[in-house]
């Protein structure tokens, strides 16, 4: 029965609903009109879409079930690992930090806009790094190997990235003075948003949705974000809005005449759990193991990937570049 019980628990923490179940438990029906009740409503949306994507990909005939296979051992693995490593890393952060706060906001409309100004900065450079240093992109590529757009990459994580993510994310507020409970509003509507902008062509077809493609980041957008297709790669970093992606010259809009390629460049088994998760760390060792001098070995932790000590680099810069240039002068 202690198995079932723990089964029951699982099912119900992924679909997101044990807070729902509570507060129907108390008969009050009052308290989802409540900050609590509304939140515990929304939970549910991204977890319920993944479940009905599934069952339209049965449909359509268009599963991708290796995909889902292995996001979902890696949701698994992660749940065991690292469950409360990132709200560790939160909470230690915000009691360190916070008396050397610039200014203090508070929960006002004004300052929630500019609190999701700053979290959209810290999410940037976060990301930034997690793609142009090679050790952080070991923890990042998980994410990105999967070669099909559906709402269980949301879960295709190495357990190290979230605690990496959340010390720059939150460091980045805190000191810029993001109060405690300010922040964490951005991070529940950032994390809800983040999930949802990985949906899948099988609910989605057209992810511009419409107008909003000019105004805020779109699943179009973070579908070009996980392309490898050269006019593609390191573009759209931001997870809402796109305005640190247009300052920093990193927008991309989807174009209709390029199909996009989903996952990594590096060749590997997308379908095999310790490829997907550990495969980039294997790669970076051989790399460094291989490399003459320290100066060499500690160039390849830090570089970009796709850099290397014979010159003959292969950076996403550099690709991007050739691409761009080779497309313009046949303009």
């Amino acid at each position: 029965m202690d198995i079932l019980g723990t089964l029951y628990d699982e099912v119900v923490g992924f679909l997101g609903i044990s807070q729902a179940l509570e507060l129907l438990q108390t008969g009050d029906y009052s308290v989802f009109s409540t900050y609590d009740g509304v939140v515990s409503l929304i939970y549910p949306i991204i977890p319920l879409l993944l479940l009905l994507e599934f069952i339209l990909g049965l449909v359509y005939k268009k599963p991708n079930t290796k995909v889902y296979k292995v996001n979902f051992l890696i949701y698994v693995f992660n749940r065991f690992i690292g469950r409360f490593i990132a709200i560790a890393m939160v909470t230690l952060i915000i009691g360190w930090l916070q008396p050397y706060a610039l200014f203090q906001t508070k929960m006002t409309w004004y300052w929630f806009i500019y609190g999701y100004i700053v979290w959209e900065f810290g999410h940037f450079l976060y990301h930034y790094w997690g793609h142009k240093v090679r050790l952080f992109w070991c923890l990042h590529s998980t994410h990105h190997a999967p070669e099909q757009m559906n709402l269980s990459v949301t879960h295709a994580h190495f357990f190290l990235e979230a605690p990496y993510a959340d010390a720059i994310r939150t460091t980045v507020c805190i000191l810029l003075g993001v109060e405690p409970v300010l922040l964490f509003l951005i991070m529940f509507i950032d994390s809800t948003y983040g999930a949802f902008i990985h949906i899948g062509e099988n609910m989605m077809k057209d992810g511009r949705m419409g107008f909003l493609n000019k105004v805020i980041l779109t699943p179009s957008h973070h579908r070009v974000h996980h392309a490898r297709n050269p006019l593609y790669m390191d573009t759209n970093f931001c997870n809402l809005l796109n305005i640190w992606d247009k300052v920093f010259g990193t927008y991309q809009e989807e174009q209709h005449d390029i199909q996009i390629e989903y996952g990594i460049t590096r060749k590997m088994n997308s379908g095999n759990f310790l490829d997907v998760y550990f495969g980039e760390f294997v790669a970076l060792f051989k790399d460094v193991a291989k490399a003459p001098g320290l100066k060499n070995k500690l160039l390849y932790i830090i570089m970009p990937p796709g850099w290397s000590h014979t010159g003959e680099h292969q950076t996403s810069k550099l690709v991007r570049g050739t691409y761009l240039r080779e497309h313009l002068s046949k303009e």
